[in-house]
């Protein structure tokens, strides 16, 4: 299965990330198919920095953003962001013998 997910460089204590399409077999910081952008957690404020026509190809080739990712790509417009599905469960649903 085909990723997008973030890839970290940078200092200790200074991350850097890269945000890369990958095989979700390969390490976190290993092989890649195609880097897609940045993110710069450091600055203020952070720096998102994703190429939308490609980010909108491989989602559409089939690729599952992780987490972190889709919130990225959330926060840098690329995607819309889906409304959370509450469940309720309602009381008059017992069965009464």
């Amino acid at each position: 299965m085909v990723k997008i997910r973030l890839t970290r460089l940078g200092d200790k204590g200074h991350p850097f990330y890269r945000v890369v399409v990958a095989d979700s077999r390969a390490p976190r910081d290993g092989r890649f198919i195609e880097v897609l952008g940045t993110f710069n957690p450091m600055t203020e404020p952070e720096q998102i920095n994703i190429d939308k026509e490609k980010a909108l190809k491989w989602i559409a080739n089939g690729a599952q953003p992780t987490d972190t990712a889709k919130a990225l790509l959330e926060k840098a417009g690329i995607i819309e962001k889906k409304p959370c599905k509450k469940v309720f469960k309602n009381k008059t649903d017992k069965k009464e013998d």
